[in-house]
């Protein structure tokens, strides 16, 4: 029997508690599939991310990602947890690392501040799909209950991602964003229709003027009802924001706030950078803090 350190993290938070949670195995070397699946089900995060040493010259090791219930390509806010976790485990100065995740090896930079750290993730290539014709944009707008009325024109309704494709749905009011109550199931069917699994609500209804957008986020069709703090939305919201030119930018960076999980009493705060050739962005990094809130060890084989 191998005892298997894990460590529980709250990401994009310094309060523990709040953000959102991650479990990480830093040693999960020899772990098959099925026991990094119920080790997530077990410690039942909406992701559990899992360290292996390299399996080539090419980087410095190799991460994965369990939901309780499926393996998902990438994830946001467990790479920040994943890469704090082991920081701290091994005490690391700042620097960068390159880990192989399903979406390429991907550098995850690491920055040691007064005896603490903070992650920068570099994440996938961005992709924006078309926008969705109003008959499916309607189902998905009733699904989460909302009325047409409520839709910020300034936003299409389209897919973004940066290898965790979310459906974006911009609206114009910040009280009707935390009255959502979707219908889950409705929206995990919408899910097997158009091959995306997550619905990304935001808006710009902000009364902050660090943060730039309020968001909530509803992943039923891979057993996440709602995500509190989203890595893999917010950095795709970024560069759908530049994209469709719905925000100014001057430079060859843009860079805002996204704040999420006001509603479920799990607030977190993710910065996103944004880097632009030609109008269109070419590199999204999301910047976040992390805490932990236990440290144990797993014995098994």
């Amino acid at each position: 029997m191998k005892k298997r350190i894990t460590y529980q993290i709250d990401s994009f938070t310094k309060e523990k508690f709040k953000g959102n949670p991650a479990g990480v195995v830093v040693n999960a070397e020899g772990l098959n599939d099925y026991q990094m699946q119920q080790i997530a089900r077990e410690l039942n995060n909406s992701e559990t991310a899992f360290l292996f040493p390299p399996d080539n010259d090419d980087c410095d090791g190799v991460i994965r990602y369990f939901t309780p219930s499926t393996e998902v390509p990438i994830c946001g806010h467990a790479t920040i947890a994943a890469m704090y976790a082991k920081a701290v485990e091994e005490n690391l100065n700042s620097c960068i690392l390159r880990f192989k995740t399903k979406i390429g090896i991907l550098p995850f930079e690491i920055i040691k501040n007064n005896e603490d750290y903070q992650i920068l993730m570099t994440q996938g290539t961005f992709e924006l799909s078309p926008t969705f014709d109003k008959h499916i944009a309607n189902k998905m707008l009733t699904a989460l209950g909302l009325e047409e009325s409520d839709a910020d024109k300034n936003c299409p309704i389209q897919i973004a991602s940066t290898g965790h494709s979310k459906v974006m749905i911009g609206i114009k009011s910040r009280e009707k964003l935390n009255s959502l109550s979707p219908d889950y199931n409705a929206l995990a069917n919408l899910s097997a229709t158009i091959n995306c699994n997550g619905y990304f609500v935001f808006t710009f209804d902000s009364d902050n003027k660090d943060i730039l957008t309020y968001g909530r986020m509803f992943a039923p069709g891979i057993g996440i009802n709602e995500d509190p703090v989203t890595g893999n939305a917010n950095g795709p919201l970024g560069g759908y924001l530049i994209q469709n030119k719905i925000v100014d930018f001057k430079d060859s960076e843009f860079e805002f706030n996204g704040r999420q999980g006001e509603k479920i009493d799990r607030l977190g705060v993710i910065k996103v950078k944004i880097k632009i050739e030609d109008n269109k962005p070419t590199l999204i990094q999301i910047k976040g803090d992390a805490v932990v809130v236990f440290r144990t060890e797993i014995e098994i084989g």
